[in-house]
């Protein structure tokens, strides 16, 4: 368990690691690419490394260097793997791995934690099955484990659903272009986080593959295609850098996030002009985004886009004057952990009134006091939370390890933020 204690702030300027979402959809890109692929800032963590593992169990050749990572690509070949392939609560690895093993040979089984167990996946499986590739959920509830049945795809027309989560969409997308006739993908519904389906689009064309598409309801890649070998950089984790945006806004100081701008494909990008809504200042410079904080007012926002941000967004609200109704956020539900639920258990035992309504959550703004947080094993929940307990006394956060799936250095760039450190308890 980790105290939190309040100090003085001074306004400084923080480096977050590599973007885990692109790092993730890089790694998948260099395996399936056609030769040296040489990454660098890529995020050494929890999450990345069951994806990196995976794709050694199926084949891929991978060196770890001191400052980069090198992938040697097979242009689209995997080894048959009997052996479960565990990628503990790693939704990313599950679903893009799901659809990655379509290409393969033989069967295959995708297995994790029993919480993965709990997060639905029939829609990605629907969608495979209808191109020809058997994908089934082991025990017949639509989550995994997965079983997948490799071999060569054809490829053709598939309708998706993309309600629950856009990287059933980004899967069908990183393995398209090695289908032999191409992949039409039509949307049946969303999807949510857009910002995501952009970002594997990003990547793909990065890579060399063409993509055509009509806003985010269909999209057409041609078949034949292998993407190419090269050096790749993977730019900072916005989702990360809000919790030092957040941090400046609850305590009023000035805090960059070095490498960051408002161009890149990362949604969370965007979370600073939220922020500003409220009453920050938002200063875009050429080496970093910077937020200054300000008085804080309620606001109403739609974050379907932005869903890692909402906790984050509800510990700021905890601060603002008024109601925050943060909206078309149900799909938190099926996290790491139930996201929704665990933000408003938490909030109220720091005095907080939060509250779900329909597919919103709704927080208003007082005066927080100390209190245990649980964190579920969910690296989010630890993180916002801990942001309060800079000028909140009495915060303890449980499980402090389990920041280690997506950002094993925070508590180090956490204590830089304040003139005293935190102590542990």
């Amino acid at each position: 368990m980790r105290k939190i204690r309040t100090g003085k702030f001074h306004d400084t300027s923080v480096t977050v690691p590599g973007s885990k979402s692109y790092t993730h959809r890089i790694f998948i890109a260099s395996a399936l690419s056609d030769g040296q692929c040489r990454i660098d800032n890529w995020l050494d963590s929890e999450d990345t490394n069951f994806t990196l593992a995976a794709l050694m169990q199926l084949g891929a050749r991978i060196e770890k260097n001191p400052n980069d990572i090198v992938v040697y690509g097979r242009s689209g070949e995997l080894d048959a793997c009997e052996a479960p392939i565990y990628i503990g609560n790693s939704g990313t690895s599950m679903r893009l791995l799901t659809s990655y093993a379509a290409l393969g040979t033989g069967f295959y089984q995708l297995t994790g934690t029993e919480r993965m167990h709990q997060r639905p996946i029939r829609h990605l499986l629907d969608a495979l099955n209808q191109i020809g590739i058997y994908a089934v959920s082991v025990n017949n509830d639509d989550c995994p484990p997965v079983k997948v049945r490799g071999g060569k795809i054809s490829g053709g027309e598939v309708r998706i659903n993309c309600s629950m989560s856009s990287q059933f969409l980004s899967g069908l997308l990183l393995i398209a272009p090695y289908t032999e006739q191409g992949l039409k993908i039509h949307v049946t519904e969303g999807p949510v986080s857009k910002p995501y389906i952009d970002m594997t689009l990003d990547i793909m064309s990065r890579f060399g593959v063409a993509v055509r598409r009509s806003g985010y309801d269909y999209f057409e890649v041609s078949g034949g295609q292998c993407y190419q070998s090269g050096s790749y950089m993977v730019e900072p984790d916005a989702s990360q850098a809000g919790y030092f945006w957040a941090a400046a806004a609850i305590t009023g100081s000035a805090i960059k996030v070095k490498g960051l701008s408002r161009q890149s494909s990362q949604g969370d990008v965007r979370f600073a002009d939220v922020l500003a809504s409220m009453g920050c200042q938002v200063i875009h410079e050429p080496d970093g985004i910077t937020v200054v904080g300000g008085n804080l007012s309620a606001i109403e926002v739609d974050m379907g886009d932005m869903p890692d941000i909402v906790p984050t967004l509800a510990v700021v609200a905890a601060f603002a004057h008024g109601t925050t109704r943060i909206k078309n956020v149900a799909h938190l539900k099926v996290k790491e952990s139930d996201r929704l639920a665990a933000v408003i258990t938490e909030l109220t035992k720091m005095g907080i009134s939060a509250k779900s309504e329909n597919d919103d959550l709704i927080v208003t703004g007082g005066k927080p006091h100390g209190a245990i947080i649980e964190t579920y094993n969910d690296h989010r929940m630890a993180m916002c939370f801990a942001i309060a307990g800079l000028v909140v006394p009495g915060i303890e956060i449980v499980n402090e390890q389990c920041v280690e799936k997506s950002f094993p250095t925070f508590w180090e760039v956490f204590d830089g933020l304040k003139v005293d450190s935190n102590e542990r308890g």
